[in-house]
């Protein structure tokens, strides 16, 4: 399009010095489509118009004037609101009274550069020409402009009417860019910011659980500022947006079904768009055509309650599309208002022809227009009953109310200005700036109950309906408010939806998932795969000991020590404790082999006390015999000690009791041994061996190796006892209860004495294969390889020593003899 903006120049059309230089304007004057007489007069830019035709400049001859083509209704009930507003303030006595207003109302087709123009002609004089000795600084032609419902053209006019102070107020730009008071210092609106919509948008996304979405844009300063929020909120949320594309209606064929290509390639079921209704319409029209269905729709105010855009979607595309719109809205009196085109004769004769043919599909005579065949001619006096159009639709209402907000403002302001009581002061000199400071501090309430005012970016509170489409049974669509959002909330209580049932996309009532990756369940956690988004992802499994106990977990929590994770990897249990305990069958087992040791050197020890005085019992010291069975006893029944829960007391006496009977039984068999061994030496001639061992040496040999394992054993307790244990080293899965040894010098210093005494060959056999049994057998059957050692010693001593004389005792009692004893006696035959 070409930018054409009124410029003066200057002109010497004498030199004589009498007379004055005059000024004339370059370029034809821009007369507006819509006017109305008043003191005080109100601007509007409104596109009537659509699109306009493009044209390529020859530079041979001056460019023609812009050509607007397709007619816009919307941009006529934008005009119409304005101006009831207007009516109901000149008819009122309370506001402006004695003060007239009027307005100027243009049409931008649609065009930035049309709407600078128009927004130039507002605040300059019509005329064309002018002397240089004129004063420059006149007022402004107009005190306020009501702006256009785009965001884009709102900047441009913003930009160059800004450093004049002149109001200027749109009903629909959205942008949150407009909220920068250093670059548009004159603009304020009636509608809420997008820095509000977009982060509700993102928030509602949020709300079903999409987290992988498309997103397409206007490719204007509305859908890019509005989708970059949407997708900086939605990245904070946690939601990827897999692919955003931006598109504008007079975009080339070849652009669309590029967008139309990156779409169906997608694998996201969630489009969340950020368009108006011109740029969503191209798209429906390529939708239907490549048999685009089953997406879900997520929509800002531009086209969600929109019934233009409704009835274009002929396909049911749109059908289960949710997003937000501007609450609903009754002003009363407005609709009958709006629909009474009588109202429009001001305007010029040609737009309001074409309006009126538009209207009513007639065509009047000699009509430049191209009438299609049957087309009836318009007589004029056409009515509206039965008619259904955009012009008839009222779905807008809430974007009226907001025009009709916008010329209230700026009335009430002058009220305050012009110190207006019964009358108003009509000498004031108005000033734009003064004008603007008011209309920023004024807070008043409509007719219909609703609080107007604007905050300090010269925006109104945000309050948005969640809207559905839902299709009714003859085939239109409802839109149907399921919630609401308040951005002057507390986070978490700004969106609120109803009970009412939602329609998705291809009217169904399950909510559409849209995800790149399935959620990881409990018991797992979020992967990320390389090179793709946050949102996919693969799951997998906790480890060992490693639990999480929420959907999408990002780690996974290691248990407590004491702790293990269950099967399913979702909560933490408490170890199973083990040890060697009786209502096992290795403990009962050990337990009965204890129980059998102790139960036969009982047998025996009976035995020997009833023929304590045969020979085959006296032989060999009978008294360290006896003893000798009573540390048996007592090494059966200490292994006891061994089975069973490990508790302080039990922990120091399984090994000291243990060490100290044990070691008391070597010495009896020591002492026994040291007998046999002086008795042989005794036989020599001149020997009196017999004498220095003796059984008063003999019981000191056996009270002096005993007390030495004694001596060790105090101090392995005074220094470092040993103590009951949790081992959770040796096994994940389980706790091991078990004796700490304290000081592992003690333990083997203990059992090295007693490894120094066991001079038999059994006994070393046993205890050193003891050793490495015990040092490499894990958790409880450590225990049990103590206990099998100590039962296989204590059984070695009593089976050796004891079993052939019970045998010759009870068995062959005629070989109990002393001679038999001492071989003299003859063998029998």
């Amino acid at each position: 399009c070409r930018s054409v903006v009124p410029f003066l120049h200057c002109y010497i059309i004498s030199f004589s010095q009498a007379e004055d230089r005059v000024c004339l304007q370059m370029g034809d004057p821009e007369n507006p489509q819509l006017s109305k007489d008043g003191d005080i007069i109100l601007g509007g830019i409104f596109s009537f118009h659509r699109s306009w035709i493009n044209r390529r400049d020859t530079y041979m001859h001056k460019p023609l004037p812009l050509q607007c083509i397709s007619l816009n209704f919307r941009g006529f009930q934008y005009a119409q609101a304005m101006l009831f507003a207007i009516d109901e303030i000149n008819n009122s006595s309370d506001l402006l009274p004695g003060i007239t207003l009027g307005c100027k109302i243009y049409d931008s087709c649609g065009s930035i550069a049309r709407g600078v123009r128009a927004s130039l002609a507002l605040i300059n004089s019509q005329e064309t020409t002018f002397k240089l000795s004129d004063k420059c600084t006149k007022p402004a032609q107009v005190q306020a402009i009501m702006g256009e419902s785009s965001s884009s053209p709102n900047m441009a006019a913003a930009t160059v009417i800004g450093p004049f102070h002149i109001p200027l107020i749109s009903h629909f730009a959205t942008c949150a860019c407009l909220s920068d008071k250093n670059k548009y210092p004159s603009f304020l609106r009636t509608i809420p910011s997008d820095h509000y919509q977009s982060r509700a948008l993102a928030q509602l996304v949020k709300y079903f659980g999409w987290t992988w979405v498309g997103a397409v844009r206007s490719n204007d300063d509305y859908g890019n500022n509005g989708m970059a929020t949407v997708i900086e909120t939605a990245e904070e949320l946690g939601i990827c947006v897999e692919y955003s594309v931006a598109v504008f209606r007079t975009d080339p064929m070849i652009k669309i079904l590029q967008i139309i290509d990156i779409i169906k390639s997608s694998t996201s079921k969630v489009i969340v768009t950020f368009l108006s209704p011109g740029d969503l319409n191209v798209l429906l029209q390529e939708f239907s055509q490549h048999n685009l269905t089953g997406y879900q729709w997520v929509g800002s105010e531009g086209w969600i309650f929109d019934s233009h855009t409704a009835a274009m979607d002929v396909h049911h595309i749109l059908d289960g599309a949710v997003g937000l719109s501007i609450p609903k809205a009754h002003v009363t009196g407005m609709k009958e208002y709006i629909l009474d085109v009588k109202q429009l004769n001001s305007s010029s004769k040609e737009l309001f022809r074409e309006f009126w043919e538009a209207l009513f599909d007639c065509k009047f005579e000699n009509s430049a227009s191209t009438t299609t065949e049957n087309q009836r001619e318009c007589s004029g006096h056409e009515d509206l009953a039965g008619v259904k159009n955009t012009f008839t639709d009222m779905s807008l209402m809430p974007i009226f109310y907001n025009i009709y907000k916008e010329v209230y403002a700026v009335a009430h302001a002058l009220h305050d200005i012009l110190s207006c009581n019964n009358t108003c002061n009509k000498t004031a000199q108005l000033d734009p700036f003064t004008i603007l400071h008011h209309i920023k501090r004024i807070r008043f309430k409509t007719k219909e109950g609703d609080e107007v005012y604007f905050n300090e970016n010269g925006d109104p509170p945000a309050k948005y309906e969640i809207i559905n489409w839902q299709p009714t049974e003859n085939g239109n669509v409802e839109f149907v408010p399921v919630g609401l959002y308040d951005a002057s909330l507390p986070a978490d209580r700004q969106l609120t939806l109803t009970n009412r049932t939602l329609v998705w996309a291809q009217n169904s009532e399950q909510v559409p998932v849209s995800v790149c990756s399935e959620k990881c369940p409990p018991g797992t956690r979020k992967v990320l795969q390389k090179g793709k988004p946050v949102c996919c992802y693969d799951c997998l499994r906790c480890a060992d000991g490693e639990i999480s106990n929420s959907t999408d977990s990002i780690s996974c929590v290691r248990c407590h020590s004491e702790f293990w994770s269950n099967e399913r990897r979702d909560a933490c249990i408490k170890k199973k404790e083990e040890f060697l305990s009786y209502e096992e069958m290795m403990g009962a087992l050990l337990t009965a082999a204890s129980l059998l040791g102790t139960c036969l050197t009982a047998v025996v020890m009976f035995i020997f006390f009833r023929y304590r005085r045969t020979p085959i019992v006296r032989a060999n010291n009978s008294e360290l015999s006896f003893l000798l069975l009573f540390s048996l006893t007592l090494c059966f029944l200490c292994s006891l000690t061994f089975i069973g829960r490990p508790s302080g007391w039990s922990c120091m006496l399984r090994h000291t009791a243990f060490g100290i009977t044990f070691v008391l039984c070597i010495s009896c068999v020591l002492g026994k041994t040291m007998v046999v061994l002086m008795a042989f030496r005794a036989t020599l001639p001149g020997s009196n061996v017999m004498k220095w061992f003796g059984p008063a040496q003999q019981r000191l040999s056996v009270l002096g190796f005993t007390l030495i394992q004694v001596f060790i054993c105090l101090l392995w307790l005074t220094i470092s006892p040993p103590f009951p244990f949790k081992n959770i080293k040796d096994f994940k899965d389980r706790i091991i209860l078990e004796c700490a040894l304290g000081s592992a010098v003690g333990f083997w210093a203990v059992l090295g004495y007693i490894g120094l005494l066991a001079i038999m060959l059994i006994f070393c056999a046993v205890w050193v294969t003891f050793i490495p049994a015990y040092v490499s057998s894990p958790g409880k059957f450590s225990v049990a390889v103590e206990i099998f050692a100590i039962l296989s010693s204590g059984f070695g001593l009593l089976i050796c020593i004891f079993i052939p004389k019970c045998y010759i005792i009870l068995l062959k009692p005629e070989r109990n003899t002393k001679r038999n004893l001492m071989g003299k006696e003859a063998p029998t035959h």
